[in-house]
């Protein structure tokens, strides 16, 4: 980031931490939390994990098409919010969610919904590749069998073939497909994991920091797909590369103590922030 603390000051009139740092009304969110064409909507989300406050009325719409990026110091919440998004957070012991979380319209918090085919539709990347201990073809396989999306084998051989390619791994591994997916590359590890949440149809992809353990070039590959992807799903990342962020994103949201303190155009995010958190963290003052 090129951009010095004192070009920041001078053009982008940033709210100072201390405007907003005191009650609740006071702490809310600079920027447009809404978008015109939502997949997901997200208001005044709270989570308790036991009796600590982990979220604060946490507000924000995922676009459909888009990429939405989360960034923010360790700590501040990010990686929590984006669990509530398919209920990942239901498998922690003592973890409470409030507000209203809707895809396409629908509550996903409803006592009535099952989680399970929730989760097909939200599917989730995590920051360590965890393939199956399965073959590679039975690692994209094996949730479109659970789920009863194939009627035949040649459905099913189509579908993890559309699945590899879509996630840039077919050239790579389609003379190899009964091989352990272990076996592989920490980089092809994780587009098949991308493949595995391809498979069965998601309509919303999150992914938790999903190039922290790569090397330079399997993140350069990854984000590439993350480009290509945006066209057939809407995506939440999860990232503490700035640098990432920009280049993959075109929503940014920063996130401070459990605060979602700024959204905003990626562009206008690292280059005009209007909340002096946001700026004194994309300048590497803090964070």
């Amino acid at each position: 980031m090129s951009t010095t603390v004192e070009e920041l000051k001078q053009r982008s009139g940033a709210v100072s931490a201390k405007e907003l740092a005191g009650d609740r009304e006071s702490r809310a969110t600079v920027g447009d939390v809404t978008v015109a064409d939502p997949r997901m909507v997200c208001r005044a989300v709270d989570v308790w994990y036991g009796d600590k406050q982990a979220i604060n009325g946490v507000s924000l719409d995922i676009g459909k098409n888009e990429v939405v990026s989360m960034i923010g110091p360790s700590g501040c919440g990010k990686t929590t919010f984006l669990r509530c998004l398919n209920r990942m957070n239901d498998t922690i012991d003592g973890c409470r969610v409030t507000g209203s979380i809707t895809l396409d319209g629908q509550e996903i918090y409803d006592k009535g919904l099952d989680p399970v085919p929730l989760r097909a539709r939200v599917g989730m990347v995590f920051q360590k590749p965890n393939p199956f201990p399965k073959s590679i073809y039975e690692n994209v396989a094996y949730g479109p069998r659970i789920h009863g999306l194939t009627n035949n084998r040649a459905e099913l051989d189509e579908l993890v073939t559309s699945s590899l390619q879509k996630a840039g791994l077919w050239e790579e591994v389609k003379d190899r497909l009964g091989q352990p997916g272990t076996g592989l590359s920490g980089g092809q590890q994780q587009r098949l994991c991308i493949a595995r949440t391809i498979a069965v149809s998601p309509e919303v992809i999150l992914m938790d920091e999903p190039c922290s353990a790569l090397d330079p070039i399997a993140t350069a590959v990854i984000e590439e797909l993350i480009d290509e992807l945006r066209a057939n799903y809407s995506i939440a990342i999860v990232t503490h590369s700035m640098q990432q962020a920009a280049r993959v994103s075109q929503r940014t949201a920063y996130f401070h103590l459990g605060d979602l303190i700024e959204v905003g155009e990626t562009n206008q995010i690292f280059t005009n922030p209007r909340h002096k958190l946001t700026e004194d963290y994309i300048t590497g003052r803090f964070g």
